[in-house]
């Protein structure tokens, strides 16, 4: 029987359109795949399938193979019980048909499971019930205290920051001995030795085969998945330049050696890589201030003594302690007190609302006064404000109607550059050559201007300011709105909002911030002033916490 599934893969090493059009390719080349839409800039892909054909491992294998990685987040538990080998395989088999985890291995010496999971589809809580209900009794030693899809993107920074000094290390000298000797910048001791070509090429060689190894790996993942992308061309391109100087300084061919050319088109593309990762890392902060609005700690009742816990470890049916001026750590029904709560953070009404023994309050909206007592009945990915993060993750990844027809182009913008650049050598080889040139370095031969020309053409195109500009926009401003307390459901929607004239709301409360100011003070008669009306009314509200209240004695 059918069984579809919907997930969002967190995705590492995306750097254009054509990464995203390889990875959405080879997911529905995979059997079981019904659907797999990539959204650049958050680095994800929404991925249907049918977990009757497939399994999650085979989804990532796809993307491994591919050229790219899935960010994944690993725990350690410990579990007494695991001293048996028989319980050690038990749990093993319990686990593997649960969504999101990769592996999961178990050590009966050490009594310890080693965890690796998807965080965008399970979480460490998650997997602690499944094995507490499977009888064995957990203990979290370890794990990823921050958001692993972070940390991972912390990671893919830092490895981008470490390429980039080692290439400019290398880089920086070997342009200026190469520009200083051709323009005469250098003593010609310097300039005129015949081991100048051999220090070049010793200062090249690393920048193309250390730094610039992830362009032919990638590349060539691409190619074999039916697509060319960014990497296609920068490998293309450096190799050209690479190789041609080489054969020079072998003797096999006449002219001058272009190692810099090749080196500084490596670390200029390098560091454009290093920057585009930093802003896509922080291209996703709308979700990071959504996650912010829930307080980390929440104060447990066990016992009639209070408890402070991580909220992240909190179970349905828990009793839990607020006090008047803090935050809701999940939803739930009160069983004691009586408060008034702002809410406006989910209906964007700003007025209070009273609580009461029996009514549902939800995680992340503020006690404004009187300490309430409620159990919890939701929490984790089933709470309101982890719905609300849902929605604006998948209007994030979703398609804008514009954003089909950039991905269209720039599906076949690669293709269509290299085809322009062989043109680009056979115009300048053979149609309009240009006569040889002797410099005091060597001979700028017609072979030699017909691939300089022809490398312009092939690193000066790239494809990622086409792929990057709208999935950008649709996150920036889906979650831009989000902060706003406006929610889109898709691209599509966010879209369709940029033709709308008219906007109608039902009531002023959506519209309000729920802070109201005292702007005049009216004297009806001259009996009291409007300074001894106003202390007299701030008098009689100073007990008060009603909004109207706190305008007035302020």
């Amino acid at each position: 029987m059918s069984e579809k599934e919907h997930v969002n893969l967190p995705i590492l090493g995306m750097t254009c359109a054509n990464c995203a059009v390889t990875v959405e390719r080879a997911l529905k080349r995979t059997e079981g795949v019904d659907e797999a839409l990539v959204n650049l800039s958050s680095e994800r892909v929404a991925v249907t399938y049918d977990s009757s054909q497939t399994m999650l491992n085979d989804l990532l294998g796809s993307i491994q193979n591919a050229g790219y990685d899935v960010a994944t987040g690993q725990a350690v538990l410990s579990i007494p019980e695991l001293s048996d080998p028989v319980n050690a395989a038990r749990l093993e088999k319990a686990l593997e048909n649960k969504a999101g985890i990769i592996s999961s291995q178990a050590n009966p010496v050490a009594e310890k499971l080693n965890l690796v999971y998807v965080p965008t589809i399970t979480n460490v809580n998650e997997i602690m019930e499944l094995v507490a209900k499977a009888g064995f009794t957990p203990t979290l030693t370890d794990r990823d205290l921050d958001d692993p899809e972070s940390k991972a993107r912390q990671r893919a920074i830092q490895e981008q920051k470490r390429l980039l000094i080692i290439s400019l290390v290398f880089t920086i000298p070997l342009f200026i001995l190469q520009m200083g000797s051709e323009f005469g910048l250098l003593p010609t001791s310097i300039s005129m030795a015949p081991w100048l070509n051999w220090v070049l090429f010793a200062l090249a060689t690393p920048v193309q085969f250390y730094v610039g190894r992830s362009y032919y790996v990638n590349g060539w993942k691409a190619l074999k998945n039916g697509s060319a992308n960014m990497d296609v061309l920068v490998a293309l391109g450096t190799s050209v330049a690479y190789f041609f100087s080489v054969l020079v300084v072998l003797g096999v061919l006449p002219g001058m050696v272009y190692f810099e050319t090749s080196a500084t088109i490596i670390t200029l593309v390098r560091l454009g890589k290093y920057l585009e990762t930093k802003a896509k890392s922080g291209a996703g902060d709308s979700i990071k201030k959504l996650l912010s609005l829930k307080p980390t700690k929440a104060r447990l009742l066990r016992d009639g003594q209070e408890v402070e816990i991580d909220s992240g470890d909190l179970v349905p049916g828990d009793l839990i302690v607020v006090r008047p001026g803090e935050k809701l750590p999940t939803d739930g029904v009160v069983v004691e007190g009586n408060s008034s709560v702002d809410e406006s953070m989910i209906t964007g009404e700003s007025k209070p609302v009273d609580k009461n023994p029996g009514n549902e309050v939800y995680g992340a909206t503020l006690n404004k006064n009187g300490r309430l007592v409620f159990k919890a009945t939701k929490v984790g990915r089933d709470t309101f404000l982890s719905q609300i993060i849902k929605m604006v993750e998948d209007a994030q990844t979703s398609k804008a109607p514009i954003q089909q027809l950039a991905d269209k182009i720039s599906a076949v913008f690669v293709p269509i550059v290299i085809a322009v650049a062989v043109l680009t050598f056979l115009l300048w080889y053979f149609i309009i050559p240009t006569p040889a040139q002797q410099t005091m370095h060597g001979t700028i031969t017609p072979l030699a201007n017909a691939i300089i020309n022809t490398v312009a053409v092939l690193v000066i195109a790239c494809p990622c300011a086409m792929g990057l500009a709208t999935p950008t926009a649709v996150m920036t401003g889906t979650g831009r709105a989000s902060e706003l307390g406006i929610l889109f459901k898709s691209g599509e929607a966010l879209e369709a909002t940029g033709g709308a004239d008219t906007v109608l709301f039902d009531k002023t409360g959506t519209l309000t911030v729920g802070r109201p100011q005292l702007t005049d003070i009216k004297a009806l008669s001259d009996r009291y002033s409007e300074e001894e009306l106003l202390n007299l009314a701030a008098s009689a509200e100073s007990g008060s916490e009603h909004p109207l209240a706190d305008a007035i004695v302020a």
